[in-house]
């Protein structure tokens, strides 16, 4: 059987990898499945309820794509909580102060909703951090010593920055023995989406002849998302120089939300075409070679539980999840 088969389809379902285990995103529903200490499949499926359905508003395009985004954060920190309640540290710490204050005056579920806001805070201000605001004050500080500097090579020169320190993120983390695992489980749910969307049957046989590097990864998505700032910045700082670095950086966090939109609707326009389309292949090339850093190929036994969680958020309706 020939790899990466021709899609019949593309669908809707997303997925993300967790501690040996994957979250599967649905039309209807999302699972969560975990292989436990004793190999077992544990499944935990829930009915989707979406924002836009109340409030129709936040699902019109460029503004969705900040709404899903951070709903995917938020459910993708729920589950990976999950996944670590069956990996429970050998040598529990002694809570701390602060630890024993929140147990004692938040109820259990509130203080799981001030742990996932705080993660979800935590992971977006550092990737904002990382890839926005270091670049911008990097810089600065070198630009400070050449005043004469053109406006267009100081947005060049943050532009490279910002790809420099996102390819040195993901070669570090990579590196990380604890992730490598994860990243398998990574590869599996990309092999096992393009199995489907291939048409074939959901054996772990088929899935494994399937390519790992899928065009609506996160990964592509973030790595857009840089591209996408470096793209309007150099626009907004063209018809107003700013060359102060502060101001800079909250220009980028004002700008952010429209990055953001317009990535995601880049992201859903290329997950449509990528397969057949010169130039959607052309625009996610660069996206496709860094998921070599996170993904890694995947055992039988990881490839089952991805086949497994994605068996359980198929549509009632066949095609419903089409993309």
């Amino acid at each position: 059987m020939a790899e990466n088969q021709k899609c019949t389809f593309r669908t809707s379902i997303g997925g993300q990898a967790l501690i040996e285990g994957i979250l599967m995103r649905g039309p209807e529903k999302q699972a969560i499945v975990v292989r436990d200490q004793e190999g077992n499949l544990v499944e935990k499926v829930e009915e989707l309820r979406f924002i836009k359905d109340r409030y129709p508003i936040l699902g019109v395009p460029l503004i969705r794509g900040t709404v899903n985004f951070l709903d995917s954060m938020i459910n993708g920190v729920k589950a990976l909580m999950y996944s670590a309640d069956f990996y429970p540290e050998e040598e529990a710490a002694q809570p701390s102060k602060f630890e024993q204050w929140l147990e004692k005056h938040l109820s259990s579920k509130k203080l799981e909703g001030a742990v996932i806001t705080l993660a979800v805070a935590l992971g977006v201000g550092m990737s904002i951090f990382l890839f926005m605001i270091l670049p911008t004050l990097l810089t600065g500080g070198i630009l400070h010593f050449f005043p004469g500097f053109p406006m267009w090579g100081r947005n060049l020169v943050e532009g490279l920055l910002k790809i420099v320190i996102f390819l040195l993120y993901l070669i570090f983390c990579s590196k990380q023995k604890d992730i490598y695992r994860v990243f398998q489980y990574h590869g599996a749910e990309h092999k096992t989406i393009f199995c489907y969307e291939a048409g074939l049957p959901l054996t772990v046989e088929n899935v494994r002849l399937q390519t790992r590097h899928h065009p609506r990864c996160g990964t592509s998505f973030l790595f857009v998302v840089i591209c996408v700032s470096i793209l309007i910045s150099s626009v907004v700082f063209g018809i107003w120089p700013i060359t102060n670095a502060w101001l800079r950086a909250a220009a980028h966090l004002i700008l952010l939300p429209l990055v953001v939109g317009i990535t995601y609707e880049f992201n859903r326009w290329v997950g449509r075409h990528a397969q057949e389309n010169l130039i959607a292949k052309i625009l996610t090339a660069p996206g496709m070679w860094m998921q070599n850093f996170t993904t890694n190929e995947p055992d039988d036994s990881m490839i089952a539980c991805a086949i497994r969680s994605l068996e359980l958020v198929l549509p009632s309706e066949k095609g419903k999840d089409a993309w």
